[in-house]
């Protein structure tokens, strides 16, 4: 069972805790880094871009010009793909790209992520992380001490004293446990929990 230290915000170890082995200490599984990633992007993807087929392009409503007697191929309508300014063919169309992943998959490629950080030594614990007001210099100044380059600040609730201290300071994100995810783990090196935010995570993955 992984065991990390405790600190508050000045960098000051206050205790120990003990994480859950089959959250923070399974066997990582990296193939499922790729799967998990791709499943978030793909639900991300606006869909918005399209073309116009044939009967979307406006006019062609009559022959360009009679069937047969002028020695050219004969034609249908101008807005017939090989037109100038006709329809495309094929063309892609408003569609949504997200794909179905299996709950037990996201679970498990989370898992693998919060394992990865945690065999890294990229994983820290606060006892609390609370500001009385929103102040970039205040969230940077724990950055400094922790000597944190990149950061993912995982909380047991949205707060917006927080993350809004941290949202100008390039590098940085503060997530509520309810929208902790495998990209974010991945794409930050440093990540951070308060105790709250542990218990939360425990809570969240059924153990």
């Amino acid at each position: 069972m992984p065991k990390v230290d405790v600190y508050n915000t000045k960098k000051k170890k206050v205790g120990e805790i003990d994480l859950a082995e089959s959250i923070f200490g399974t066997d990582v599984k990296e193939h499922l880094f790729y799967t998990a990633v791709r499943y978030q992007m793909a639900a991300k993807r606006a869909g918005t871009h399209a073309t116009k087929g044939r009967s979307d392009v406006a006019g062609g409503g009559r022959k360009p010009y009679r069937q047969k007697g002028t020695g050219r191929a004969r034609q249908g309508t101008i807005s017939a793909v090989q037109y100038r300014g006709g329809g495309v063919v094929h063309g892609p169309h408003n569609r949504s790209h997200a794909h179905k992943l299996p709950k037990k998959v996201r679970r498990a490629a989370l898992k693998s992520a919060l394992s990865r950080r945690t065999e890294e030594n990229a994983l820290t614990v606060f006892d609390a992380f609370n500001m009385k007001e929103i102040k970039t210099k205040d969230f940077a100044a724990v950055m400094t001490k922790f000597k944190f380059e990149e950061l993912l600040l995982v909380l047991a609730e949205q707060d917006e004293n927080v993350a809004k201290s941290a949202r100008n300071i390039p590098g940085v994100k503060v997530l509520p446990v309810a929208g902790l995810n495998v990209y974010d783990i991945l794409d930050h090196k440093n990540l951070a929990l308060t105790q709250s935010a542990v218990e939360a995570v425990v809570a969240r993955l059924g153990e």
